[in-house]
């Protein structure tokens, strides 16, 4: 689900296996993504997880880092990371999103050898495109709620929509 001139392309980490079978980005359930963009004022109603081809139509995408699926992140290992993260690099310069939005600290300093990037936005860019690191919406990550997650998810949709503004 990407196309030109995307306000933000949410970039998860790999396909789980139910996104795999489905074809639907974070399709598991109990993954916290499609409350947490509505939370968060991304979209204007819950989407299910085949409902991301609507994404577009709110001038949002979403990818991968890489693009083998797995029962868990932990599988993938540090040259897919780094591979990803060039192919999702090329990715991006040829779109030209306003925001890339990676899903997940851990996998944007592997993908991007960032070893001390934290949850928020980043000084990297890639072209004209800016980058925020995002918390991981697996169930897994329990340290963040889904409250938690949206407040973090609605301060880079009030960047992204001022940066529309101005």
């Amino acid at each position: 689900m990407v196309a030109d001139g995307l306000r933000v392309l949410f970039c998860g980490i790999n396909p789980g296996l139910m996104t795999a079978v489905t074809g639907h980005h974070f399709a598991r359930p109990g993954n916290r993504f499609w409350p947490v963009l509505h939370l968060s004022g991304f979209t204007p109603r819950l989407l299910k997880p085949s409902e991301q081809g609507e994404l577009p139509s709110y001038g949002l995408g979403i990818t991968n880092v890489v693009a083998r699926a797995s029962a868990r992140a932990d599988e993938l290992t540090a040259e897919e990371y780094r591979e990803g993260g060039r192919l999702l690099a090329l990715k991006v310069a040829r779109l030209r999103p306003r925001w890339l939005a990676v899903v997940g600290v851990t996998a944007y300093r592997a993908a991007f050898d960032d070893r001390k990037a934290q949850v928020g936005p980043q000084e990297r860019t890639i072209g004209d495109t800016r980058v925020w690191v995002l918390p991981n919406p697996s169930g897994l990550n329990a340290h963040w709620t889904a409250q938690t997650m949206a407040e973090e998810f609605a301060r880079l949709r009030v960047a992204a929509e001022a940066e529309t503004e101005a």
